[in-house]
């Protein structure tokens, strides 16, 4: 009982150890704090990733593709079909994409419209709401979001969005008429008797360069299939832009378009011939794809699978088949049983032998975490070393729990000698002092736990606070994309937190505990 009450009576009335208490309070706090923040960046990180890929990815090795994609997918469906949800194909190859005089190089994705929303959650970037209900590669004539979606009411207004569609499409022939006849008015002026010579220069009616096209095509000749193109009333084939691919930040940080939904684009990719040749044609840009990965929204541009496969010269061939998984499977599992399939096949001796129906040198089979390993692992290796570096900030805590109760022996070592001389054994003072470190752990724990949790919940608040103080956001929406800063508490990592921290209190009174015990009682009283 005296050992509960010695260790009360410090831990009320010698104030040097609320600095311990405070440091290992500052210390869970940060860390439970740190480790939400973190989860919920990950998570979000990881949906995003995954928004565009699909959960397992079946791909051909051949830049060819592989051919007969409904064979394949049969076969699919005959080893894991039970396991499997549904499936698409695509076609993917680089690219360049010219629009108002600027190139970029890009990353082309053929798609089935119909399909690729079904594998993945590739609808819910794009920009206009009725294609993220159900995409489709038609130009719409209005609606387009003129804020981010994902980023809330705050985020920042796109002004070229609200015209976006057929308005901007008309509004574009019109300023292309309206250049080509100010290059008109060089021709002879002929007299107007309406005007009283007045005259206006009589304007040729210009050459329509779309004369002849079929939409999204510019060499068909079937006179059946040849109608006039008037860019004012038709489109050529859409296509799908990753976001970053046709916007950027003026001096001012501004966002400016180069393109919006409505414009023409050029786009050229290789044939599979040998050796490949360039293969261009038009494509109207109907929508804009926002995954907020500028790995993605800068580099990939989605067009319909049978005109990518048509312009590279693939008949049917496909790149890739994209599967998703029924819910609570794991991809792994498909992933396996798919690299493991065999197949019996007619050996010498008429003996057969079973070989691998989709072998690893003509075929690549991974889910999304494998094709994504390298950025996982670093965000888990970063996470893994930021918090053994906060984890120090308790370890300082310890060491002055540690310089604390040396202290504390040094000045109570008569009181010590007394309790010893009176009875009290080495372990019962040891016990002493490893119980106030415990009691100066589980406090400092206590609090810090509770102070983090509160950090947790309201860091938007907060966050709101400090930014009205500096006059600019903390964290603004149009930098981070989130409208909120997303944080995830995992009562496992917060149970490890608070238990280190107490373990580590509890080690650090040992050694003075230990020193206390073996005091003997006529040493410590000997110049008393």
């Amino acid at each position: 009982m005296y050992k509960l009450l010695l260790c009360w009576r410090y831990l009320r009335t010698r104030y040097i150890a609320l600095a311990s208490i405070v440091s290992v309070m500052l210390g869970v706090m940060t860390m439970i704090v740190v480790n939400a923040v973190m989860s919920g960046f990950t998570t979000e990180m990881e949906d995003r990733i995954h928004g565009i890929l699909a959960d397992v990815s079946f791909e051909s090795r051949s830049l060819d593709g592989m051919a007969d994609s409904q064979w394949h997918r049969e076969q699919i469906r005959r080893i894991a079909g039970d396991l499997i949800e549904e499936m698409t194909p695509t076609v993917y190859t680089i690219g360049m994409l010219n629009y108002g005089g600027i190139t970029r190089d890009v990353q082309v994705i053929g798609i089935d419209e119909t399909t690729q929303g079904d594998v993945s959650d590739f609808s819910e970037y794009l920009n206009h709401p009725e294609n993220r209900r159900k995409m489709s590669f038609e130009l719409h004539k209005g609606g387009y979001d003129v804020r981010d979606h994902q980023a809330g009411p705050e985020a920042e207004e796109r002004k070229a969005m609200a015209k976006a569609g057929w308005e901007r499409r008309r509004w574009v022939v019109q300023q292309q008429e309206f250049e080509r006849r100010m290059r008109g008015r060089t021709v002879p002026l002929e007299s107007s008797p309406e005007r009283d010579g007045n005259a206006e220069p009589a304007l040729p009616k210009p050459a329509d360069p779309f004369a002849g096209r079929t939409r999204g095509s510019e060499d068909r000749t079937d006179e059946a299939a040849v109608v006039a193109f008037d860019p004012a009333k038709h489109q050529h084939t859409g296509i799908v832009p990753g976001f970053a691919v046709v916007t950027g930040r003026g001096a001012k940080g501004d966002l400016v378009f180069g393109a919006a939904p409505g414009d023409d684009v050029k786009l050229t990719v290789p044939t599979v011939g040998r050796p490949p040749q360039p293969s261009s044609d038009s494509f109207t840009i109907v929508d804009l794809y926002e995954s907020k990965m500028s790995e993605y929204d800068s580099k990939l541009v989605f067009v319909p699978i049978a005109k990518l496969q048509e312009l590279r010269g693939m008949g049917s061939n496909v790149n890739s088949i994209q599967i998703k998984v029924k819910e609570g499977v794991d991809p792994a599992v498909v992933r396996d049983k798919l690299r493991n399939a065999k197949v019996l096949v007619p050996g010498v001796n008429g003996q057969s032998r079973e070989v691998a129906l989709f072998p690893a040198q003509l075929y690549g089979i991974g889910t999304w975490r494998d094709n994504q390993k390298t950025i996982l692992s670093a965000v888990e290796m970063e996470r893994a070393i930021l918090n053994v570096l906060l984890f120090m900030i308790i370890a300082v805590a310890g060491f002055g729990i540690l310089a604390i109760f040396l202290m504390i022996v040094v000045e109570k070592t008569r009181d010590i000698g007394i309790l010893k001389s009176l009875g009290a054994s080495g372990a019962g003072v040891m016990g002493i002092f490893v119980s106030y470190g415990l009691a100066l752990g589980a406090v400092g724990s206590g609090v810090g736990l509770a102070a983090g949790l509160l950090f947790v919940k309201y860091i938007n608040e907060i966050a709101d606070g400090i930014g009205w103080l500096m006059d600019r956001p903390v964290f603004p929406p149009s930098v981070y994309y989130f409208d909120k800063i997303p944080t995830i508490v995992h009562s496992a990592t917060v149970g490890w937190i608070v238990a280190g921290a107490m373990t580590i209190a509890v080690l650090a009174s040992v050694l003075p505990a230990l020193r206390a015990a073996m005091l003997h009682p006529v040493e410590a009283l000997r110049y008393e």
